[in-house]
């Protein structure tokens, strides 16, 4: 079975056996030296920056993301939040439930976020900025330079979910001028699920020491003060961290620059293979991570439907009312050009048959 999902992905040898191990007792000396090194490793290629912090949760990216956001905001803030599918919607969905104060910049699917989306909004105050750098829906990556010098003109605090955007774009957090960013370990980490991950900026660190907040397992105090010893306040993912430690070790030699020129030249080749199909590309600014592709002959869910029962290879789907619009293909993960070979062979397979 091929994987090109979002995620969980493909993993490697290396890494599936890590998992296969038995799970080591986690408050030791030892395990707090892996951690605390997971936490350096994480800093340095995210591009943290001086007094920045990183967290490590045991949940999924949006766990994360509502942690994130409840830690640092509440009634009395005011946030803008990019709605461009279903993950931005899921920002705006912890806002209200949150009772947090917000607008939303809605966009079409496929759709950039441009300066004339920002305009409505220029010289008004926000205390907080979210978006998700890929919207995983539809495949847009959205332009981080664009909104860093929004956030600076009206002063908030930038909030980046970088799930599944983390190692497979090109991106470093000081320079963004990002306060948050959150990622996952299924995605281009391409570990396990059950594991995310919230670096904060020496400045959101200090909003979320400052604050009370009605949560115990999302109160970013205790991870702030046990990950200083290397520790989480709750049972963590124990294997995951485990394999975490060895994913980024590994990456030392050529750092995320070259993670991303990989899944650049996978996500290059294999739209270079499907030209001649009748698919359509719908991201206007197309992520590494993945190509959402709209069939303009039959429903994206049966495209994704038969790929699976008559070829052995997953793609994404997509639900609700993209659900028959589009369907995605990861570029993350364990995968060689190869196997884009095998997944173009079959497309073009299925439009022989009269199947796309």
């Amino acid at each position: 079975m091929l994987n090109f999902t979002i995620g969980p992905v493909a993993m490697d040898e290396e890494i599936r056996k890590i998992g296969s191990e038995q799970i080591p007792y986690f408050r030791t000396p030892e395990f707090s030296e892996l951690m605390l090194e997971n936490e350096a490793l994480m800093k340095r290629y995210m591009g943290a920056g001086e007094g920045a912090r990183v967290l490590f949760l045991t949940g999924s990216g949006t766990a994360s993301m509502e942690a994130a956001v409840m830690n640092l905001f509440d009634e009395n803030d005011r946030l803008l939040v990019v709605n461009g599918g279903s993950f931005g919607q899921r920002f705006v969905d912890i806002c209200e439930i949150h009772g947090i104060p917000h607008e939303v910049i809605a966009l079409a699917a496929g759709k950039a976020l441009r300066a004339e989306h920002l305009a409505p909004y220029e010289g008004q105050r926000f205390t907080g900025f979210l978006v998700n750098l890929h919207e995983t829906s539809t495949g847009v990556h959205y332009d981080i330079g664009l909104i860093r010098e929004f956030c600076k003109t009206c002063g908030a605090m930038l909030v980046v979910d970088s799930i599944s955007s983390f190692l497979a774009d090109p991106f470093d957090m000081e320079e963004s001028g990002a306060d948050v960013v959150i990622t996952g370990s299924q995605k281009a980490l391409a570990l396990p699920p059950g594991l995310s991950v919230i670096a904060l900026s020496r400045r959101a660190a200090a909003r979320v020491e400052s604050r009370k907040i009605k949560s115990l397992y999302f109160d970013l105090k205790l991870y702030l003060k046990d990950g200083t010893r290397g520790q989480t306040p709750f049972t963590p993912a124990v294997s995951v961290l485990i394999q975490l430690n060895k994913r980024l070790k590994r990456m030392e030699a050529g750092g995320p620059e070259a993670e991303s020129r990989r899944m650049e030249r996978l996500a290059e080749d294999f739209r270079a293979r499907i030209k001649d199909l009748p698919l359509e590309e719908i991201s206007e600014s197309p992520s590494n991570a993945m190509t959402a592709l709209h069939p303009l002959r039959v429903p994206a869910y049966r495209v994704y439907e038969i790929l699976k029962e008559e070829y052995g290879i997953f793609v994404c789907p997509n639900g609700g009312a993209l659900r028959d619009e589009i369907f995605r293909v990861g570029h993350l993960g364990a995968l060689t050009e190869e196997d884009n070979k095998v997944l173009s062979d079959a497309l073009h397979d299925m439009e022989r048959r009269g199947l796309l």
